[in-house]
This record gives C-alpha cells, sequence and structure tokens, in this order.
C-alpha cells in the first residue's frame, strides 16, 4: 500500500509514525505548503518525492492512496479531487465545514467507488472502544456523557506550538469528534442546542461555546469547548451510565474513582491514530467500508449545520 501524505504539520507526522508500525505500508510522497519542510519529512520518514501541490502526488502511478492533513477549508475539495484522480483517501477531521461540502464528498465517494474515510479518532482509542464493546454487549448504557475540550490558543497555532497558517474552529472540528462519538454510543441525536461566547476580534472565531445534545435512546451530552483555557488540556470525556462511570483522555481510561482500567488487549495498539490508519489500510485491502467512513459519520455534519445555523441567528 503506497500513501501519500498531504499536510506535513504536527498532526501528519502522527500519521507517519503510525504508518510505520503497519506492514506493507510504504510512503511514497510528502506535500507541504512549504518545500523544505515537506523534503524534511519526506527525508525522515523515507519518502522518495515531495512537493508543494496535491496535484503533484495524484499524477504519480506509484501512490495509492493519500491522507490529508490540511487545513479544514480544504478538506471536502482535497478528498474530491484525490478520488476523481483514482485514489482512496482518509481526511482528517472535519470532512468538511458544512453540510452541502459533506453530501457532496459523500456523493463522489459513491461514484468513484473509492474509499473515503475520515480520521473520527474517538472511534479508534482503545478508551472508547471498551466503552462501545461493553454498550454492543449489553452490560453499559449510557445516561449522559461529559466532555470538556480545552485549548489554549489565542493566536493560530498548531499543537507543537508552532505558527498556523489557518484558522481552526471549535464547532467544525473539535465538536465534531464528540458530536460523532456521542452518535456511535448512543443512537442518532435528535435534539442540538449551541451558544457561544464573544467572537474574537483578530481571529474571527468563538473562543468558548457550549453544546448540549440528546440521542433517540434519551441519552444526553453536555459538551464544552475553549480555546481560552491556560491548562489542563486536551478533551476528557465521563461516561455515566446504568452500571458504572468512565472517565475518558485520548487512550486511557479510569472508572468514576480514577481506578486504571486495562484496554491494552482491546486492540493491536494502544495508539487511536495507528489504529486510525490500520483501519483505513484494511478497508482498501478488503474491498469494505470503514468505520468511520464518509456516510457512517455523516449525521455528524448534518448536526454541526444544524448548530451553526442556531449561532449566525443569535
Amino acid at each position: 500500500m503506497r500513501i501519500a501524505l498531504a499536510g506535513a504539520g504536527a498532526f501528519g507526522e502522527k500519521h507517519l509514525d503510525g504508518l510505520k508500525n503497519i506492514e506493507g505500508v510504504e510512503i511514497v510522497s510528502i506535500i507541504s505548503r512549504r518545500a523544505e519542510q515537506a523534503a524534511a519529512v519526506a527525508e525522515k520518514y523515507g519518502a522518495g518525492h515531495s512537493g508543494t501541490e496535491l496535484d503533484e502526488a495524484l499524477a504519480r502511478d506509484d501512490v495509492d492512496a493519500v491522507i490529508l492533513c490540511t487545513p479544514t477549508q480544504m478538506h471536502a475539495a482535497q478528498a474530491i479531487a484525490c478520488m476523481k484522480a483514482g485514489k482512496h483517501v482518509q481526511v482528517e477531521i472535519p470532512l468538511a465545514d458544512s453540510w452541502a461540502d459533506s453530501q457532496e464528498v459523500l456523493r463522489v465517494g459513491q461514484e468513484t467507488g473509492k474509499v473515503c474515510m475520515v480520521g473520527h479518532t474517538r472511534r479508534f482509542n482503545p478508551s472508547h472502544q471498551y466503552v462501545h464493546n461493553r454498550i454492543k454487549a449489553g452490560e453499559f448504557n449510557v445516561q449522559q456523557m461529559d466532555v470538556q475540550t480545552y485549548f489554549f490558543r489565542r493566536k493560530n497555532m498548531n499543537a507543537k506550538g508552532e505558527p498556523r497558517s489557518w484558522t481552526d474552529h471549535l464547532l467544525w472540528h473539535h465538536a465534531a469528534h464528540t458530536v460523532d462519538l456521542f452518535a456511535y454510543q448512543t443512537g442518532k441525536i435528535v435534539k442540538a442546542n449551541a451558544i457561544q461566547g464573544p467572537i474574537h476580534p483578530e481571529l474571527g472565531i468563538a473562543m468558548d461555546m457550549s453544546i448540549q445534545l440528546k440521542s433517540e435512546t434519551g441519552a444526553i451530552c453536555t459538551l464544552s469547548l475553549s480555546f481560552n483555557n491556560d491548562g489542563p488540556l486536551g478533551t476528557f470525556f465521563r461516561y455515566i451510565g446504568d452500571t458504572a462511570t468512565y472517565i475518558a483522555r485520548y487512550d486511557d481510561l479510569v472508572n468514576g474513582k480514577e481506578e486504571p482500567i486495562d484496554v491494552s488487549r482491546v486492540d493491536v495498539s494502544m495508539n487511536g491514530i495507528e489504529l486510525q490508519d490500520r483501519e483505513f489500510i484494511a478497508a482498501i485491502r478488503e474491498g469494505r467500508e470503514p468505520n468511520s467512513s464518509v456516510a457512517k459519520v455523516l449525521d455528524c455534519y448534518r448536526v454541526l449545520g444544524e448548530l451553526e445555523q442556531q449561532l449566525a441567528a443569535g
């Protein structure tokens, strides 16, 4: 499986580190906005080609699939371009920053027959897989999820603290993780509300946001998001259920008493990004729909679109 990666920033390298552990995968092309960055990352991971334009990778016969870690605003158009060029594609979360664009990516995927998967990593983190397996086994039902997504990002910075060329978004990026996970664990979302704080005068986005969700099973979710929080940073999930309470911090899981739960045997790795990439490669090789395919995560973007309309209406 010969892979091109576009977007050689902090998250792109997380994918490259995960791909190193998957048998039969070769990184052949690295694309980045800056030629020197693309060349440096290509050398580090053994890719024979680097460049600044996605079309360079799409024109190559030795590229089977593309992973997009580019700015949110490019995701939909680039995913469509990959599939129309005959390449399978994994696009990092979010799939798009509008409901209309999300639907168009689905349409092109169905038209081309190419695997198109979205990086909804929470479906793959061992912590959330553990909870999902208990739900499927009928041993646990979610009554409420309480989620905090907190960063300190008053300037355009990436996960490495380096300057970023684009503006991140609480709704279309960070809320997407929880909206999809809540539906994945509890069922279709039937009610959603959102409010937001002041718009940042330079970044042009809300720095604080609160979202409420309700699923068809009656479970509820409260999501708090902030770019103003000066630590601790990250996303923390509390599952309150009928038989237990779980707290998930990325790949780690504890119960309500903060006692660690061993999730090392949930999957073949403890790295959610690697597991996500393993699913992408396996789906292509096996000719099947992956978990977090566009079709499976699409309803998340319907909900985000409805929330955007609410926020715009004030």
